[in-house]
């Protein structure tokens, strides 16, 4: 007999739903029906949040936790950021037993290492009449992402006013905030349901000690520590990390995208409307808007041998695609033209496609034939066939390559042991976290399987299975390290580093 179950996800201060980036979609397909809901003053604009108190935000979500959780045999609580100490203090509130606890990037404390220049200061502030209201604390670089391309994506969603999310919040929400964080302290005893932290340890909002504090008060906690994200988690780079950790804790295998759907061919204007958005979003890099023209299980072909060339099968896998090119060209990766398109009798659609980009000195001057194919009224492949795709896979390469580094040019410094090279170990990890360019997903896999070999010694646990790709590359990383001394992959970790830092 099926078991019907729900959730209650609830987003962070200034935001929405879409915090939670696809965890509605992903957890929707393995069958729990989730909801949400839009906390007092938010959806409107940011002066709405001068009035609300804490106890608003708690009590709304109590409201709609009160009128669902009698709906199913299992219920799960999850919140982003504000959103889980919300979630926490439901919990405890309501001392709730029927399902889990999932608290994602929970800031008990307020002391990343990016956080602003008000954060000393702010409860001396809190006591000056007019000051809360009026002082604007204004979201900016890096907007909570490490992901070059998802940062762009933000960047320029509030350069354009688009609502989002609030680009600012009043010192007086703030305030509030600092209460429910207060209140989420004290009565974390109080939560017996089981309960998951997933939290970055670059978060530069909050530090791992949010996490560390949860899992010491509440009875039954679990942390999952990201190595590859900054504090807005279900948009950055560990993403795909985050949906498979809190499916693993809910005891659920990852649903595969669902074959099945009649797929409505599009009108000749759909198509064409199709094509003109896809042209002009590249053209102006405004990629926000091209990924919202494919279906979500779209098929992206990437034709070659280099570390770019494969298939991308959803349309979050874009991004990786999207992020890579970014990312390993530095930023100059762009789209400067398109030929005229050919529409076929069949509804798909031949074009040419013109790029530029450079890296480590070299230029690259590409061209190739898009194919593109549509369905409800979406693109829902394509695929990229490089003309001349011997000097693409060089440039790609030779890139990735040049990003990484090259073992053979990396000697560790065995001279160092114990406290000395421990402490060359943490300066290197910080080194690492304060890069201005972010580093492509092989330079972190290898920087994340040495760090884990330092900290933890040998791999553990079952490899992950086939459809946790991320997962599954970062136990593979691992595992090859495995009978390495915990001192040679400390070592190698600094040479590494050192290489990366000295570019």
């Amino acid at each position: 007999m099926t078991v019907r179950t729900g959730a209650l996800l609830i987003h962070g201060l200034g935001g929405t739903q879409f915090d939670l980036g696809s965890m509605h979609r992903q957890l929707k397909r393995c069958g729990i029906e989730t909801h949400s809901l839009t906390l007092p003053g938010h959806g409107t604009t940011p002066e709405a949040l001068v009035s609300v108190r804490a106890e608003a935000w708690i009590d709304a979500v109590t409201t709609k936790y009160r009128e669902l959780v009698e709906q199913y045999e299992v219920f799960h609580v999850m919140g982003m950021c504000m959103g889980a100490l919300l979630a926490a203090a439901l919990c405890a509130r309501e001392r709730h037993d029927k399902g889990s606890l999932v608290t994602l990037a929970p800031p008990i404390y307020i002391d990343g290492w990016s956080t602003p220049w008000w954060r000393g200061v702010r409860h001396l502030a809190y006591r000056l009449p007019i000051l809360p209201a009026k002082m604007k604390i204004e979201e900016g670089e890096p907007f909570g992402i490490k992901n070059a391309l998802v940062r762009n994506i933000v960047k320029a969603k509030f350069e354009r006013g688009d609502n989002f999310h609030y680009r600012w919040v009043p010192l007086a929400c703030i305030r509030e905030v600092d209460r429910l964080r207060r209140r989420v302290k004290r009565d974390l005893p109080l939560i017996s349901c089981p309960t998951l932290v997933v939290h970055a340890r670059e978060d530069e909002l909050t530090s791992l000690k949010s996490a560390q504090f949860i899992a010491s008060k509440a009875r039954d906690a679990r942390i999952v520590v990201l190595e590859n994200s900054y504090h807005m988690i279900c948009v950055d780079n560990d993403r795909e990390q985050v949906v498979s950790s809190v499916l693993d804790f809910f005891g659920i295998a990852p649903q595969p995208v669902t074959t099945d759907v009649v797929i409505e061919p599009c009108t000749p204007e759909q198509t064409r409307s199709l094509v003109e958005r896809f042209e002009r979003g590249m053209r102006e890099r405004r990629y926000e808007d091209v990924f919202g023209l494919f279906s979500a299980d779209v098929h992206w072909h990437q034709r070659g041998e280099s570390p770019v060339a494969r298939v991308y099968g959803d349309r979050n896998a874009l991004i990786d695609l999207f992020s890579q090119f970014v990312t390993l060209s530095d930023g100059t990766f762009r789209v400067t033209g398109f030929g005229t398109p050919e529409f076929d009798a069949d509804g798909t659609v031949r074009m040419r496609l013109f790029s530029e980009a450079q890296a480590r000195g070299a230029t690259l001057a590409a061209s190739g034939v898009l194919r593109l194919a549509f369905g409800n009224a979406r693109i829902r492949s394509v695929v990229y066939e490089p003309d001349r795709g011997a000097e693409e896979d060089a440039f790609w390469s030779a890139a990735a390559r040049a990003a990484q580094g090259s073992d053979e040019h990396v000697e560790s410094d065995a001279s160092l042991t114990g406290a000395a090279l421990a402490a060359d170990f943490e300066k290197a990890v910080a080194s690492v976290s304060a890069l201005a360019v972010p580093l492509p997903p092989a330079v972190l896999l290898k920087l994340r399987a040495l760090y884990k070999q330092a900290g933890s010694g040998d791999v553990s646990g079952e490899r992950p299975g086939m459809s946790d790709v991320v997962g599954r590359a970062k136990y593979d990383a691992w595992k090859k390290l495995c009978g390495m001394p915990r001192e040679d992959a400390m070592s190698r970790y600094v040479a590494y580093a050192r290489s990366l830092t000295q570019r």
